[in-house]
């Protein structure tokens, strides 16, 4: 079962090696992609290349993956907020969002594992 919303639209992202998917709801754009499968250092750069998609934005990026990603965290300044609850399967889904009022200004290009 894929926890990405059936109504989702498949979208091309840069630098992506899994599909993205954009979801617009409401009047907010929320953007999907699972490296559930992946290995390292699959899962940080589509991580990077989808945090591109909402920097600056009030839309949302939804990471699904097999295990919370703290490498990618401690690389996040407070201007990307980041949210990780569990889910189906033994997954985990992490829900980031750009936060405007920070000062901090995460390089996003730095999407190597170490």
């Amino acid at each position: 079962m894929s926890l990405i919303p059936t109504q989702a639209n498949k979208i091309e992202v840069a630098g992506a090696t899994v599909d993205f998917f954009k979801l617009d709801e409401d009047g907010q754009s929320t953007y999907y992609f699972d490296t559930s499968k992946c290995g390292p250092p699959e899962p940080m750069v589509n991580a990077m290349s989808g945090l591109k998609l909402i920097k600056g934005t009030d839309s949302k990026l939804v990471m699904i993956n097999h295990k919370t990603p703290g490498g990618l965290f401690s690389k996040l300044g407070d201007d990307i907020s980041h949210e990780a609850e569990a889910a189906e399967g033994g997954l985990v889904k992490v829900t980031f969002s750009s936060n405007d009022s920070s000062v901090a200004n995460t390089d996003l290009n730095q999407n190597t594992c170490h």
